[in-house]
């Protein structure tokens, strides 16, 4: 079913379409809502519990604050593309619709981070913890049929890998948690950890060497993804830490 001017008219008790900023239209069996295109004044919209299969009609509304959307038949979270514009969506709920897909965490994740304004996600508060994972965790989003044309995914999925590799080298010598730490200091999410890392031995020089190089990369793939804020946090990380290695040489030296 076509969601038609009358119906939105009639729901919202408006005159004109550029006019309606509320409108419930809870399992009502719509399949169409591309008359979204022509409420540029939209904040709230209620679309649970219908046929909806994708998010571009509502991509022009950009004074949307909250999209309900559980229990409709959205395919992919590459419709979350259409969203990104949206610079006042705080609350979104996409349960029950096919592109959760079957892994929850990595679901909230990608949501997560392509809309990292979100303050609330399937009726659950959105943490600073959460969006701080997302960044890693997450998975970024091209313009659905495009997934395969750009290497933004492929990076990133490198760049985890490559941390991966690195950390399972380590762990006699880095604990879990400490690889965690060191990760989210490089990438300015969090203040850099004042301990040490810790020496090699030389025969261990030449893994070394390869790890600190998968290291690099995965951190110059990673630095793509950061915004301004972000990059200005890495760079003060980054600052802090050569001070720290200089002044450990100037230690070493005098010994």
């Amino acid at each position: 079913m076509k969601l038609t001017r009358k119906m939105v008219l009639s729901r919202a008790k408006a005159s004109e379409l550029h006019s309606v900023r509320k409108l419930n239209c809870w399992g009502s069996r719509l399949t169409d809502v591309s008359i979204c295109r022509e409420m540029p004044s939209l904040e709230v919209i209620t679309l649970s519990v219908n046929s909806v299969s994708t998010l571009e009609p509502v991509s022009q509304c950009r004074q949307l604050s909250e999209l309900y959307l559980r229990k409709n038949r959205i395919p992919s979270l590459a419709e979350l593309f259409y969203l990104k514009g949206l610079p006042r969506l705080r609350v979104l709920w996409l349960a029950e619709n096919p592109c959760c897909g079957p892994d929850p965490h990595l679901y909230r994740m990608t949501v997560l981070r392509n809309l990292p304004h979100l303050q609330k996600l399937d009726n659950q508060p959105v943490t600073e913890e959460e969006l701080s994972r997302a960044l890693l965790e997450g998975e970024e989003v091209t313009a659905p049929g495009t997934e395969g044309t750009g290497n933004s995914g492929s990076e990133l999925s490198y760049a985890l890998s490559a941390m991966d590799t690195s950390a399972e080298t380590r762990q006699d010598t880095l604990s879990c948690g400490e690889e965690e730490t060191s990760v989210q200091s490089q990438l300015g999410l969090k203040p850099p950890s004042r301990e040490r890392f810790p020496s090699f031995s030389q025969r261990d020089a030449v893994s070394s060497h390869k790890n600190r190089n998968n290291v690099l990369s995965a951190v110059l793939l990673l630095l793509r993804e950061l915004d301004a804020e972000g990059l200005e946090a890495v760079r003060q990380t980054v600052v802090g830490r050569l001070q720290a290695l200089h002044k450990l040489e100037l230690q070493e030296d005098v010994e």
